[in-house]
């Protein structure tokens, strides 16, 4: 009996040692490359916005998504990005990330033709993968929580994706904000373990090429676009999900509700 314990022992030590060497390198890989203040985020053609639910648990707003949605807005208009990339998870037609996250945008003034969206980023391992394999994207500005945001930047040094990351508020309640931490740090360890051992993302497909608005000029609220432009439209649209319309204004419902901590 003491010889099993001495064995579960050591276990749980090298489980321990394991997730702190993995925390340790995802935030090592993301210094210098993210930032709080809009004014001092490098430029970038592309926004990597990444998913979550609407709703959480509750049924009230999720606080992550509000704030996502609202940084996305506030590096749009300062011309931080060109175009939204939208990654998140459309697992059954009656939930999608990426349309609920588009109609908040186009609500706020980003153009519709300034939104791309990806239904297959089921995680965000895979979002990371998709933006360069999929949309060609090899330098992108990642929009999420600050957590969420080191991760992120992890994945793209080892995929050679010349990434930064803008971070949302986080204002959560210190319950959820503890359990958040617990959480992200398995969600860490996991993404090491992932790089390490060649993890695919669940799919790929055709590569969708990402077109780029010119002379695109802000004006508060609006924005306003050169005539000449109109005629350059952006696909969303995702091989995997061609039956979609991604014109549709999807709303959540009693369906939708994600656990707060989605992310």
């Amino acid at each position: 009996m003491k010889r099993l314990f001495k064995i579960f022992l050591l276990l749980c030590v090298i489980g321990i040692v394991i997730v702190v060497w993995c925390d340790h390198i995802v935030v090592k890989s993301s210094r210098g490359k993210i930032f709080d203040n809009v004014n001092d985020i490098p430029k970038n053609n592309v926004g990597l916005l990444l998913g979550t639910s609407p709703l959480g648990r509750t049924g009230k707003p999720n606080v992550y998504y509000v704030n996502r949605i609202r940084a996305t807005v506030d590096l749009y208009k300062a011309g931080k990005i060109k175009v939204v990339l939208i990654s998140g998870d459309n697992h059954h037609k009656s939930y999608n990330e990426p349309q609920y996250m588009k109609n908040d945008l186009v609500s706020k003034g980003i153009p519709d033709s300034c939104i791309v969206l990806d239904y297959a980023g089921f995680r965000t391992f895979d979002s990371m993968i998709r933006a360069q394999k999929v949309f060609g994207q090899d330098s992108i500005t990642i929009i999420s929580q600050k957590f969420h945001n080191q991760r992120a930047l992890y994945i793209c040094n080892h995929l050679g994706i010349n990434a930064v990351a803008f971070n949302s508020r986080n204002t959560i309640s210190r319950f959820w904000r503890i359990r958040m931490y617990f959480r992200e740090k398995l969600a860490r360890t996991k993404a090491v373990l992932d790089i390490l051992f060649g993890k695919k993302p669940h799919f790929l497909g055709d590569p969708i090429p990402i077109t780029f608005p010119q002379d695109t000029i802000i004006l508060k609220d609006t924005t306003i676009k050169n005539s000449a432009q109109d005629s350059t439209k952006t696909i969303a649209r995702d091989s995997t999900k061609k039956a979609i319309d991604s014109t549709s204004a999807l709303k959540p419902d009693s369906t939708t509700k994600q656990p707060l901590d989605s992310a």
